[in-house]
């Protein structure tokens, strides 16, 4: 068995899997992130369990796909009792656990979400850069105590200073966090949950002077995206399609890019405190996000009932100094839920019989095949953005995904997308209604339907006699 070492997981917020320097894009500044690129393991196909915060987080936190759990929207009031988060499970085994930021399990909307028995010994909550709690809201009275206004800040020229930012104030934390543990004699885990690259895209001035529009690459756009569409139309989505220009999807990509770029300083922040309080090497560094961005492809901003590559596909960066291989990048398929497992056998743990996820940790440590992990991948939305507070639809729609094709279906609309990732990797030749292609959709909804309903259904208790 590995040491149970100290795991740093440090989740963003709607942050797309093609916004790291070291991976291929030459207009974003990462160079924290692609040093952890270099001296760990990227995992270049991964793929969250819904395209919305609250299921794609609660899937990971429990191990368990959001249909499954039963909990498959934004806005909920409650949360399942069982089965039990993996913190929960981590601190038992003799973890000291803590939470910094958003959590998103349950509804934050007006109060601040209601605590879960999450194993947390440490907690500092900040669901988002707004100051509309009144109290609870750790980063809001954070900025109280230091002169500033969330709400007048966020709308002023120079918007949120680093200084009075969240992801400033979550790097404090981590920091403070760090020093406490420096003697201590237990591993710790700290989920450290930033609210950027999220919406509105408003980095700090000095950020946004760093990224000119003019220069972005600009979205993953066609003008026959419009009429394709419209075909869409009754689908759940946040905002309305648009060509980039109307949606300002240049500007838009210039201020998700600075937001990044903050994110990469502050996290450069946090490791140099693992190498001031000597912590570095027993401390494994995750890196993930809970979900994607449209940011303009397609003609969509924003998130919603949709599976395009930049809504579902995000970061997954395992880095330990001498335990992880360095430098691997694995092109293998695979879903949130194997980093929740991962997790777990990192901690020491036993992967639990329910749990849906298939560690990491051959790969991590080279003892298996970097390109091979799952067969297929899936992602669903079922009714996600509380349509009744939204004005959506109350959208049904599950995605699967193997090695080259990927499936969309819209169940409550009888519609559905096909993707060829081979040929076409952005998404641009809908083969649903192409004759020539019968047989191979056919095929995909039948092991789509096997995925999703047949071998992931809960069956009950244990069987223990004949009748």
């Amino acid at each position: 068995m590995l040491d149970r070492p100290n795991i740093l997981w440090y989740c963003t917020d709607q942050q797309r899997f093609d916004t790291i320097g070291a991976l291929g894009n030459p207009s974003v500044r990462t160079p924290t992130i692609d040093q952890l690129v270099e001296t760990g393991t990227a995992f270049t196909h991964a793929y969250c369990q819904s395209p919305i915060c609250t299921p794609s987080r609660s899937s990971f936190m429990t191990g368990l796909y959001p249909s499954r759990l039963h909990n498959t929207r934004n806005g909920n009031e409650s949360f399942p009792q069982v089965p039990p988060l993996i913190t929960k499970l981590i601190a038992e085994s003799g973890y000291t656990c803590g939470m910094i930021g958003k959590f998103h399990l349950q509804s934050s909307g007006h109060r601040t979400e209601p605590r879960l028995d999450d194993g947390f010994t440490y907690w500092r909550f900040s669901h988002a850069p707004r100051d509309d709690w009144p109290q609870g809201h750790d980063y809001a009275e954070w900025v109280r105590v230091r002169g500033g206004d969330l709400n007048a800040l966020r709308d002023s020229p120079d918007r949120v200073p680093t200084e009075l930012h969240q992801t400033t104030w979550a790097s404090d934390c981590a920091i403070e966090f760090l020093q406490q543990q420096r003697q201590s004699e237990q591993p710790w885990l700290l989920n450290l949950n930033i609210y950027d690259p999220h919406p509105p895209f408003i980095p700090p001035r000095s950020y946004a002077e760093q990224f000119d529009p003019a220069l972005m690459p600009g979205p993953h756009f066609r003008l026959e995206d419009l009429a394709h569409q419209a075909k869409l139309a009754n689908v759940d989505f946040q905002d309305r399609v648009c060509t980039p220009e109307e949606h300002d999807a240049f500007r838009k990509q210039a201020d998700y890019y600075a937001m990044i770029a903050q994110i990469d300083d502050q996290l450069a922040r946090i490791l140099e405190s693992l190498d001031e309080t000597e912590q570095r090497e027993n401390t494994v560094v995750l890196l993930t996000s809970d979900h994607g961005e449209s940011l303009g492809d397609h003609g969509l901003m924003y998130k919603g009932c949709r599976f395009y590559e930049g809504l579902v596909r995000v970061p997954l960066i395992f880095q330990w100094p001498k335990r992880i291989v360095a430098g691997q990048r694995s092109s293998a398929l695979v879903e949130l839920l194997d980093m929740s497992a991962t997790i777990l056998e990192l901690a020491g743990l036993r992967v639990p019989d329910y749990h849906q996820g298939r560690s990491l940790l051959p790969i991590l440590k080279g003892e298996s095949d970097s390109s091979s992990h799952r067969d297929f991948v899936r992602c669903e939305y079922f009714d996600a953005l509380a349509s009744e507070f939204t004005g959506g639809c109350g959208s049904f729609a599950t995605m699967y995904r193997d090695h080259r094709y990927k499936l969309s279906v819209y169940h409550d609309q009888q519609l559905g997308e096909l993707y060829d990732l081979v040929s076409d990797p952005w998404e641009f030749q809908d083969l649903w209604g192409n004759p020539a292609f019968n047989e191979t959709k056919h095929r995909l909804i039948w092991e789509s339907f096997n995925s999703h309903v047949v071998l992931t259904t809960d069956v009950g208790s244990r069987r223990i006699a004949p009748m």
